[in-house]
């Protein structure tokens, strides 16, 4: 299983904002330099985060975004379900567009299913609070590399 750029990018936001700068704003451009990424791409994700209701953005010349809720309720595997296009592992997952000759007996596709669905079990053990136990170790290397530019 592999996570799209997209998805990775909405955890490590949601990562900053629960982490460094918790009780202020934060801007596109020091989460973009802070993981050495590029602005647009953010721009994307935080504009999809806001419509789904995880980020607040405000506009304006004092705006910036922070998170909607508190970490404990932002769970991580609603945000992997949210921000991912499509789980098709493999092609038999897809309905449409299924060309193996396999799919009515394959015992295969079965077990990547249930493998799947044990990934997602696990995501949705979590919150956000859970990854920022180590809120100050983070925190640190946040403030590293902002001021190492």
């Amino acid at each position: 299983m592999r996570l799209t750029q997209y998805t990775d990018y909405s955890l490590r936001v949601l990562l900053y904002l629960a982490t460094y700068k918790r009780d202020e704003l934060s801007n596109i451009k020091e989460i973009a330099d802070a993981y050495n990424i590029s602005k647009n791409h953010l721009m994307k994700v935080i504009h999809e985060l806001g419509k789904l209701g995880l980020i607040e953005t405000i506009r304006g010349r004092n705006g910036g975004i922070r998170l909607a809720h508190a970490p404990t309720d932002i769970n991580i595997g609603a945000v992997v379900r949210q921000t991912e296009e499509d789980f098709h592992i493999v092609e038999c997952f897809n309905r449409e567009g299924n060309q193996c000759i396999l799919s009515p007996s394959c015992k295969l596709k079965n077990v990547l299913h249930e493998a799947f669905q044990a990934f997602i079990h696990v995501l949705d053990q979590y919150t956000l609070a859970d990854l920022i136990q180590n809120q100050d170790e983070l925190a640190f290397l946040f403030h590293t590399k902002s001021t190492s530019h």
